[in-house]
């Protein structure tokens, strides 16, 4: 009798089939439901380019990307978001490879980047261009290891009816995402105006887009109904990405403080998971005013 009713060479043929099984099984929620392995809430910080647009962009630039994430740095973020508008239209993988290296010596994360795109044009040069552009995002993205890139839908065009519209934009944000789940790269759909201005339109459109590399961009400043703090809680549980902007406004137009509190709470109850990104937008110098909301973000999220 075998007193070792299981060998070495068995042994190992089990557990190597075993861990098959373990990788095969489906582990990623798609896009069309919420996110629901997260099981409690946990924030990490970070600051989107956007806010420096005006020291980041224009003939003459007051300061640089590596200026940017070095402020980010000294507001002791855990990430800074790159907005893809500020790179110059060549940028290279070496240059994208420094700002990584650089990051990373600081102690962040690059948290995501962000591109300005618009899928309602209909097929043709305009269309296979924007498409494009999102795929050389993607390839940029897996090289700076950005988990995420924010992306648009786009706007409905003239003479096309809604239904082909939608079509368009669904058809879009598919093609690009099967394209980012190969680099392991997530997409994210803002909330931004259009189609997406409530959150029944966008979630419209993320139900529609087949795949687990998709979800939402849950932009804080961006409904503008008269239930801001309700859709924004509709939209949560699909969040990949967080933007918070200090002000919002409902349908009146007047701007009004946003209350960083009940964005804690919507994004507790919401077991959100992941980065809490400042995007600010109002008049003063950012370099000032940035380091202000984020340790008010930071309380507000403690």
């Amino acid at each position: 009798m075998n007193d070792f009713p299981i060998n070495r060479r068995q042994w190992i043929a089990a557990s190597g089939a075993i861990a098959a099984a373990a990788w095969s099984a489906p582990q990623l929620a798609t896009a069309a439901e919420p996110i629901t392995q997260r099981t409690a809430p946990m924030f990490k910080l970070s600051l989107a380019a956007y806010s420096y647009r005006k020291l980041l962009q224009g003939d003459k630039p007051q300061l640089t990307m590596a200026d940017f994430i070095d402020d980010c740095a000294k507001m002791q973020l855990d990430g800074t978001e790159l907005t893809s508008y500020y790179f110059p239209p060549n940028v290279s993988p070496a240059q994208l490879r420094e700002l990584k290296r650089q990051a990373f010596l600081l102690g962040m994360s690059i948290s995501g980047t962000a591109v300005g795109n618009d899928f309602g044009h209909p097929d043709g040069e305009q269309r296979d261009k924007q498409i494009a552009d999102v795929k050389m995002w993607i390839d940029n993205a897996a090289i700076l290891s950005a988990p995420v890139i924010r992306i648009f839908a786009g706007h409905a065009k003239k003479g096309i009816a809604p239904d082909e519209s939608h079509r368009l934009m669904v058809a879009g944000m598919q093609e690009v995402c099967d394209y980012a789940a190969k680099q392991g790269v997530f997409l994210a759909l803002e909330n931004h105006g259009g189609p997406t201005a409530t959150a029944a339109g966008l979630l419209k459109l993320v139900k529609a887009v087949d795949s687990p590399w998709f979800g939402v961009n849950l932009d804080t400043g961006n409904f503008h109904g008269e239930d801001i703090y309700g859709d924004l809680a509709k939209v949560a549980p699909y969040a990949l990405n967080v933007q918070v902007k200090v002000v919002v406004s409902g349908p009146d137009g007047k701007k009004v403080p946003t209350d960083f509190a009940r964005i804690a709470k919507i994004l507790r109850d919401a077991n959100y998971r992941g980065f809490v990104v400042l995007e600010y937008e109002e008049a003063g110098d950012p370099r000032e005013e940035c380091p202000k909301f984020v340790e008010t973000l930071r309380k507000a999220l403690a």
